[in-house]
């Protein structure tokens, strides 16, 4: 790997600032934010995501995780990590990385706070860090560096952004948000909240961009859910609603109508139990049990007095909903008469397992609602005309879109400066990217970046993507291998017999015996050639020119490139 990539800044002057996008500004997840504060020496660390893997990761790798080495360098200034709300793409990495730089305390709320030791729970041999809770409206000490923390509005109970004061201004980061409003006129929660933050001198907003591709105002959750009350009370048939476990309040909604409609629930997947679990523990929810039932009652009940909630809308292989599409799940078998409600939106990423999903589920004739079919998903995340809003209420001084791709980033960018923000006053990131804010006056962004190649746990490993082993199995999952195993004679260097050949997920050996004759034909010259006049003889100069001989031989017959490993007994 290039040394040379590995740059690590001298802290910021007393009178400066730094913002370091450590992950989250050219994807969908993984987010980490650090800011350093010149006048404490202090470095602040928001949030600790992961991002999931998708169809083009590198094969055997579990998650994404931003790069910590620069913080890993710097450990003794990490003062505290703010994780700003409850979801993976926030919360994921903690196990991950946090041990990677001295396991610093944890500042959240209630909620968000169960949801991450729930999680750590899988991790039982993991360092573990203290874990504060924090309340919005509230201000505290972090290292010697004042934040405050106030409400926002997600698709996740409490869910928070937060203000970091210095000498010069605040720097405030959004987290995850949206605005509760009607029709496009933000509600009076919004605008006191947004109009307090306004007082304050704001010098620098890292914001959300991951609904910037779309122009004004998202769908209200309201409305949304009005719309699954009217489905759930004049369906005729057995209802199956799929969404987001992290849902909670939507989900709330769904029982307590179900619930009045004297409608028993069912609940399917691992991860909706544990939310609703850790929301029953943070008094967020009150569970009724007796509206509860286990799938295997379901036959007990007529299909309209049946509500199914279930995780999957992405199309993830072996989650409920595609066991329920593909007649694979044990005790839910779908008719006609069935309803199936998607209420969610399509992740960047997922558009081919969703739409599986949505063919899989046409096979059984089911009537399926999705949200490009009525409004029954709103996002958590604003659209532009909400990201301007906000943008000027906190009325930074300069501004960085953050949490999402580069054409979201984008797009944000753009709106902002249409409705009159400098064009020089905005950056738009790239991971590690180093943004120093001198006396609150003027941005400097440095021409170097620091350590932000991807991060990848890989079982029980965490290492850099560009390891030999994850290169190998993209090789082998492109292109196959193929092996020779072959006897060699110490004293004369020839064969002692024709060489064996194995092949995986390259050639089928029995439909390919001319180009096996040919290649043993080619493996017997090639050893024997090398092998020529040499004393003693070098078997791993013979396996190197071996592998390069074969490697291009078998390009040139099958235009692909199987990973060629030679092993050469020697007798």
């Amino acid at each position: 790997m290039n040394r040379t990539a590995d740059y690590f800044p001298e802290p910021v002057g007393p009178t400066s600032v730094r913002i370091i996008p450590l992950g989250g500004v050219e994807e969908v997840g993984r987010n980490m934010t650090a800011i350093e504060v010149g006048a404490t020496g202090d470095i602040l660390v928001f949030d600790a995501g992961f991002q999931f893997v998708s169809e083009d990761t590198s094969p055997g790798v579990d998650y994404i995780l931003p790069n910590t080495k620069y913080l890993e360098k710097n450990a003794a200034r990490v003062k505290g990590v703010i994780i700003t709300h409850g979801h993976l793409d926030h919360t994921g990495g903690i196990p991950f990385t946090l041990p990677r730089f001295g396991c610093p305390p944890i500042y959240t709320q209630n909620f968000t706070s169960i949801l991450i030791q729930k999680r750590q729970e899988e991790y039982p041999d993991v360092p573990k860090s203290e874990i504060h809770i924090v309340e919005v409206g509230q201000s505290v000490v972090i290292g010697s560096t004042r934040v405050k923390f106030f409400p926002v509005t997600h698709s996740i109970p409490d869910s928070m952004g937060v203000s970091v004061e210095t000498p010069q201004g605040n720097v405030v980061v959004s987290g995850d948000l949206k605005l509760d409003h009607d029709d496009g006129i933000p509600s009076e929660r919004e605008q006191k909240t947004w109009g307090e933050l306004s007082k304050d001198k704001n010098i620098f907003l890292i914001a959300d961009s991951t609904n910037a591709e779309r122009d004004g105002f998202s769908i209200p959750e309201k409305r949304v859910i009005q719309t699954l009350e009217d489905i759930i009370k004049t369906v005729s048939g057995r209802l199956i609603i799929g969404t987001f476990a992290s849902q909670v309040e939507r989900m709330l909604h769904i029982m307590e109508t179900a619930e009045k409609c004297g409608k028993k629930i069912v609940t399917e997947g691992r991860s909706i139990r544990n939310y609703l679990e850790s929301a029953e523990k943070a008094g967020i929810v009150k569970v009724n049990k007796d509206s509860f039932i286990l799938a295997q009652d379901i036959g007990n009940y007529p299909p309209d007095k049946i509500v199914i909630l279930s995780t999957g809308a992405q199309g993830e292989e072996f989650a409920a909903m595609m066991r329920i599409a593909t007649k694979q799940h044990k005790y839910i078998t779908l008719t006609e008469r069935d309803t199936i409600v998607l209420s969610s939106s399509v992740i960047p990423g997922n558009e081919i397992s969703v739409q599986k999903l949505k063919d899989n589920l046409y096979r059984h004739n089911v009537t399926l609602i999705h949200y490009r079919s009525s409004d029954v998903h709103s996002t958590g995340h604003g659209n532009t005309g909400e990201l301007v809003w906000i943008n000027k209420q906190i009325h930074p001084k300069f501004f960085m879109p953050a949490y999402g791709y580069r054409s979201m980033t984008t797009c944000h960018a753009k709106a902002v400066e249409q409705s009159g923000f400098p064009r020089a006053n905005i950056i738009i990131a790239d991971n590690g990217t180093v943004i120093d804010i001198e006396d609150g006056e003027r941005m400097i962004v440095h021409k170097q970046k620091v350590p932000s190649t991807q991060m990848v746990v890989d079982g029980f490993n965490i290492g850099d993507i560009q390891e030999v082993v994850i290169r190998d199995r993209q090789s082998l999952a492109k292109d196959g291998m193929f092996v020779i195993i072959a006897s060699v004679n110490l004293k004369t260097g020839k064969l002692r017999k024709s060489p064996d050949i194995i092949s995986r997920g390259f050639v089928y050996l029995r439909e390919s015996q001319n180009l096996l004759n040919e290649g043993r034909i080619l493996i017997k010259k090639t050893i024997e050639d090398s092998t020529r006049n040499m004393n003693p003889i070098d078997l791993d100069y013979v396996k190197n020119n071996l592998t390069d001989v074969m490697a291009g031989f078998l390009f040139a017959r099958t235009n692909k490139a199987p990973m060629v490993i030679p092993v050469l007994i020697g007798m």
